[in-house]
């Protein structure tokens, strides 16, 4: 399986962006997939998580801002931010678990980056 991410780039404080991830050989209908993002220097944070039940967890600091949702297609997991922050800039990873609930990363993207100014 491989997960290619796309839709990072700049914005400013306050818009929006939608970040996708395709895989590759696989549908992601039974694994729980996620969304991590990483800052240099400061420890990796899932922002959220979507289990194979479709079922969906966040982090506190992007509650109520970011929903993560799987595509129609069954191979595509999106992620919508809105009300973004500067504090959200990082790269972000499309990451799979090795099972339908989260028992740690499996595969990851290569990631997109996201800069809020």
């Amino acid at each position: 399986v491989q997960l290619v991410e796309s839709g990072g780039g700049s914005v400013q404080a306050g818009g929006s962006l939608r970040l996708s991830c395709v895989a590759s050989g696989n549908t992601l209908t039974s694994s729980c997939m996620a969304w991590l993002r990483q800052v240099p220097g400061k420890p990796r944070e899932m922002v959220a998580r979507i289990d194979s039940d479709g079922s969906a967890a966040y982090s506190d600091s992007v509650k109520g801002r970011f929903t993560i949702s799987k595509g129609n297609a069954k191979n595509t997991l999106f992620l919508q931010m809105s009300s973004l922050k500067p504090d959200d800039t990082a790269m972000y990873y499309c990451v799979t678990s090795i099972s339908g609930t989260w028992a740690g990363p499996n595969r990851w993207g290569r990631g997109t980056q996201v800069t809020v100014s």
